[in-house]
């Protein structure tokens, strides 16, 4: 996971632990003054006499003392120096209710931010703008500043990590990338990479073992392919702010059967019968306060999605899907509501070859309490450089966008919203 991510987790236990060990030690300073007044108090005159009346009035005096100590904190009137504990660990003019170091502490605020993109490859224009320029060759500023601020960042990996393989036969593109070049995903903040598609295996079952060994290595979860069913269509979760993310992603496009991890080991795991999915589905969303599920379907440069995507993008749904993010046809898609809940038919191409006449990314943002916030981020490329738009080419993208969905409207900054006409019950 990210370091800041590790880093709120160390904040928090320091929250927790810090106040209780500044009570602690205040407290146990209360009690030595406290016993170091009582032994003072007790060194008597020698006077027999006068010795009894001192006696008696010390008796007397520490009985007050400890009535006063009974009684709630606030109304004790005495000094820094002879407070009881507790009074000492209150900070000075403050409302000792809403300042007891040893209250429980407060609930966590912050929403959790999670980007998605579209197809990435890392072609051989990208590898030389990135060899030449870093990781700024490959991105703008405000791209990737938007990508590694993310608590969590998604992209749909469409090659496999190797430079071992034999190329697929009777395929019009194959690809396959250098692992050293993972790099790129890192410096890009990716944290999980969907590789069900139709393009992992292009060089066969070797090359797709060197995939999931160059993402772990990278630190990268990778969902969709593995070398046996339970693997490909395991559930990768990750715990932030007190709540579960869930993700799992399945492909409907592969080009030969033998592909499928019923098939084969390695393999992919696919949803032309929806069956396994669906109960991947049912049996998450009872692990998660968020589901989102990443489909590999469609068909390539149609803007509009297949009846059977919107079917399934239903069922998906009605088995406890929160959230539909599809991938392959290189172009953006429609969105849609059902139920509440969005479908993004397709994001495009993210990173690709030279030029994206547009696309977008997806920015969902989950706050503690309430609704989530959908937000799309366009942009586009030139010279295999992806940069995000602003002015007229920005309002084109969500009018654009707006024409070819359902149910929806786009404001300036890209965020969504559900037409009242288009809820359902």
């Amino acid at each position: 996971m990210k370091k800041r991510r590790a880093m709120r987790r160390t904040r928090r236990i320091l929250c927790v632990l810090l106040p209780i060990l500044l009570f602690s030690l205040a407290a146990l300073f209360a009690i030595s003054r406290h016993l170091e007044s009582r032994e003072n108090r007790t060194d008597l005159p020698t006077d027999c006499a006068d010795a009894k009346d001192d006696a008696a009035t010390l008796e007397e005096t520490d009985s007050r003392t400890d009535e006063k100590a009974a009684q709630p904190a606030q109304k004790l009137p005495a000094p820094d120096d002879k407070k009881e504990p507790e009074a000492q660990s209150r900070e000075p003019d403050t409302d000792p209710e809403s300042s007891r170091t040893d209250a429980e502490p407060e609930p966590e605020t912050e929403p959790v931010t999670l980007l998605f993109t579209g197809d990435v490859l890392l072609s051989d224009y990208v590898l030389k703008n990135y060899d030449r320029d870093g990781i700024s060759g490959v991105l703008s500023p405000v791209l990737l500043e938007e990508l590694t601020g993310a608590d969590i960042t998604v992209i749909n990996n469409e090659f496999p990590f190797s430079t071992r393989g034999d190329q697929a036969p009777d395929k019009q593109f194959t690809f396959r990338v250098n692992p050293d070049y993972v790099r790129i995903l890192t410096d890009m903040g990716v944290d999980i990479a969907g590789i069900a598609n139709n393009h992992v295996l292009d060089f066969g079952p070797d090359a797709l073992r060197d995939t999931f060994d160059t993402l772990t290595n990278a630190g990268i979860d990778y969902m969709g392919a593995g070398d046996d069913i339970d693997r490909a269509g395991a559930l990768i979760t990750e715990e932030i702010n007190g709540k579960t993310f869930g993700f799992l992603a399945a492909s409907r496009v592969i080009p030969v059967v033998s592909w499928d991890i019923k098939n084969a080991s390695p393999g992919v795991f696919t949803t032309y019968d929806p069956t396994l999915l669906l109960a991947a589905i049912e049996q998450a969303q009872a692990q998660c306060d968020f589901l989102s599920v990443f489909v590999h379907w469609g068909i390539e440069r149609d803007e509009y999605p297949q009846d059977y995507q919107v079917n399934m993008a239903k069922q998906y749904i009605d088995a406890g899907a929160d959230l539909i993010v599809g991938a392959h046809p290189h172009v953006l898609q429609g969105i849609s509501y059902y139920k509440g809940k969005p479908v993004f038919y397709s994001l495009g191409n993210f990173i690709f070859n030279r030029e994206i006449a547009r696309t977008a990314v997806l920015k969902v943002t989950v706050p503690p309490q309430g609704a989530p916030t959908f937000q799309m981020i366009a942009a586009s490329a030139g010279n295999a450089r992806t940069a995000a738009d602003d002015g007229d080419k920005k309002a084109a993208t969500y009018d654009y966008l707006e024409h070819i969905s359902e149910g929806i409207t786009i404001d300036a900054d890209g965020v969504l919203t559900q037409k009242e006409e288009a809820k359902q019950p």
